[in-house]
């Protein structure tokens, strides 16, 4: 209970950080990455608010040929996959966050899923928005899995973990890339 807590507390400093802060900025950089270079399925997002911005990396991985899939939440807050062409007429707003209409996709292995973040630590620890949906994800897929963060978002104390969390193997700020 205390880490939950420590961690709602986090989140929110961490949120009116990023806001007061808030800069546009590139990801693209990571297209260069072996992992994403010889990926052929690739999970991202769409960003919202003060998240780094996807657009440009999206559209890049879709011109790129990827096979591109995108979240869609489901009542559980569990996460599935569709496979987007990059197009918005493609997604519909949910709330804050627009997610891709159509069919799930089940007969597919990612091979990178991009995911959000507040903040990770040293050991690849992420701290997401709070509501376990990417943790639940990430758990059952091999995928090589990279957090898009704000410069000074990668920090070096560290986060508070539950057993549910699930690390990431690499973060991105829009100057460098981490790998843990």
């Amino acid at each position: 209970m205390v880490i939950r807590e420590n961690k709602s507390q986090l989140r929110n400093r961490f949120r009116q950080e990023r806001k007061e802060r808030f800069v546009e900025d590139s990801w693209s950089h990571i297209l260069t990455v072996t992992e994403i270079i010889l990926a052929t399925n690739i999970a991202t997002y769409i960003s919202y608010e003060f998240e780094p911005e996807t657009k440009d990396l999206n559209q890049a991985l879709v011109k790129s040929n990827k096979k591109v899939f995108l979240p869609r939440l489901l009542p559980n807050n569990d996460l599935e996959w569709v496979s987007w062409d990059g197009s918005q007429e493609s997604l519909t707003l949910n709330g804050k966050v627009w997610e891709p209409i159509g069919p799930a996709s089940s007969d597919f292995e990612l091979d990178v899923i991009i995911v959000p973040a507040l903040h990770v630590d040293r050991d690849g620890n992420r701290l997401g928005q709070g509501g376990g949906s990417y943790d639940r994800a990430l758990v059952s897929s091999k995928a090589w899995k990279i957090a898009l963060l704000h410069k000074g978002e990668i920090t070096n104390e560290q986060l508070p973990v539950e057993p549910h969390d699930q690390k990431v193997n690499a973060a991105a700020t829009p100057e460098i890339m981490v790998r843990f």
